[in-house]
């Protein structure tokens, strides 16, 4: 291996440690650390949402996809894109809010109960999320030091970087080296497919060497497996804590509201260019490494794939950088979850910002290792990643979206909407589900079933229960 690859990960670990000690020093409150004292400008918005949303769900699940089917796979992506359309109007409305979690959230507008439940829903889901960082960091320095360092050890040594970064300085360390991330890539990537392109001939020779499939709306997929594809990644996006988080840190609504335009423009064009490099790939290397682990094509096309030396390692940085970046963002998130949420709600109502500071450094390393083990047992990240997002779009986003639009969406309805969806996915693939449903509904992923029992507890118990008393309304429910 080039030890150019070895320098350059060196180097972008060594930046992201600075960057993050350089925080360390704004950190003196529960405000300062779990929402970097609602502070963060616009410029600064729009790249840490781009770096905590496009993590290792998109450069090794989508790519996987990609790989294997062509540019269908932009039906996963294409649900975020559509969520973002609605998340525009969301942002300034999140923002007035002035809260620290989701959970916040869900107590305010319904009640205790949907605030522990939906904790319970977030940390499945984003433990899920971190898991297949891990294993995609892990891959990396497998393929970087493949003498010295396994898979297996590689997950380690990942859980171990993400962990120390994560817990330094909290939301402001998150943010601030999402900034240095996402420029990185966003330079990087928009380098690497033209490139790419060229060496494997042109967009024509594309065409004669992959399945026509490949470039079809559907290719080889129904329209329901396109559907299944695209609906848990849109409603996790509306939903998602970790950007909601972000509009809470935000400085103004108006700053929220810009950051979402960046946000747009930089999703679409990154998720497009990430498919595409994948299909590129798809067409340099149909067997050996590439064929049996799809997840990896892209780093495979950084190591292989005919760029000069400099953009291949710059390439395999930035993608190790935003897999480290993901991480950091859906580590972070559920450990605001345990500290604000549990711990300041319940156990030790009069902590003091020292305290709630120390808790949450330590909810960081249990959650880390949580997530550890997760990734030590999950062999695909691309069902992996349907899973977790489909536990949020079922669990959360519903009764979140309801929180900013209904007057008429009650607690008891939250709560029973909250469960039923953290239930059903949970349960979906156990064999007691598989055994006892009819086939042609078994063998479907659990997105639909989840959703559908989320709604229908949301609207029927809200319909027989006494409305929201007028103090439990949001503010934007009344806009």
């Amino acid at each position: 291996m080039n030890p150019l690859y070895a320098i350059v990960l060196g180097i972008i670990v060594l930046t992201l440690l600075v960057v993050s000690l350089a925080r360390l020093r704004t950190v003196h409150t529960k405000a300062d650390y779990l929402v970097a004292g609602r502070s963060l400008p616009a410029f600064v918005l729009v790249f840490t949402l781009l770096s905590s949303w496009i993590g290792s769900g998109s450069l090794l699940g989508g790519a996987e996809n990609a790989y294997k089917h062509g540019f269908v796979a932009l039906w996963q992506p294409a649900g975020g894109w559509i969520g973002l359309a609605f998340i525009y109007f969301i942002a300034p409305r999140a923002r007035k809010f002035a809260q620290f979690t989701i959970p916040d959230l869900l107590e305010s507008r319904y009640n205790q109960t949907a605030r522990i439940l939906g904790v319970i829903a977030i940390l499945f889901a984003y433990t899920a999320i971190t898991s297949y960082q891990l294993i995609g960091g892990g891959d990396i320095l497998h393929l970087i030091f493949p003498t010295v360092i396994t898979a297996t050890l590689g997950k380690y040594l990942i859980a171990g970087f993400v962990i120390v970064f994560t817990a330094i300085a909290g939301m402001s360390s998150v943010a601030y080296m999402d900034v240095v991330i996402g420029m990185l890539a966003t330079v990087t990537l928009l380098l690497a497919a033209p490139i790419l392109l060229h060496h494997a001939g042109g967009w024509g020779a594309l065409h004669t060497t992959l399945p026509a499939t490949h470039f079809q709306v559907l290719g080889d997929l129904s329209f329901v497996q396109g559907l299944e594809l695209l609906v848990p990644t849109g409603l996790l996006m509306l939903g998602n804590q970790s950007m909601y988080q972000k509009f809470f840190s935000a400085k103004s609504e108006q700053a929220a509201r810009r950051a979402v335009v960046g946000w747009v423009i930089g999703t679409i064009i990154l998720e497009t260019v990430i498919v595409l490099i994948a299909v590129i790939g798809s067409a340099l290397f149909p067997g050996g490494e590439a064929h049996a682990h799809p997840r990896e094509i892209i780093f495979v096309c950084a190591v292989r794939g005919g760029m000069p030396a400099l953009i291949g390692a710059l390439l395999l940085g930035a993608v190790f950088a935003k897999i480290i970046s993901t991480a950091n963002n859906y580590l972070f998130s559920p450990a605001t979850n345990l500290v604000n949420d549990i711990y300041a709600r319940y156990v030790n109502r009069d902590a003091s910002n020292k305290k709630v500071l120390i808790m949450s450094r330590l909810m960081v390393v249990f959650l880390g290792l949580w997530a550890l083990y997760q990734a030590l047992h999950t062999e695909s990240v691309l069902q992996k990643t349907l899973y977790a997002y489909t536990i949020y779009a079922a669990a959360l986003t519903p009764v979140i979206l309801a929180a900013f639009y209904s007057r008429r969406a009650t607690a008891t309805g939250a709560v029973w909407s909250i469960a039923a969806g953290t239930v059903v996915t949970v349960f979906w693939d156990t064999a007691l589900v598989k055994t006892h449903l009819p086939a042609m509904i078994a063998q479907r992923d659990a997105i639909f079933p989840a959703l559908i029992a989320a709604l229908l507890c949301l609207v029927i118990v809200s319909a027989v229960t006494k409305p929201p008393r007028p103090e439990q309304l949001l503010p934007a429910a009344s806009n």
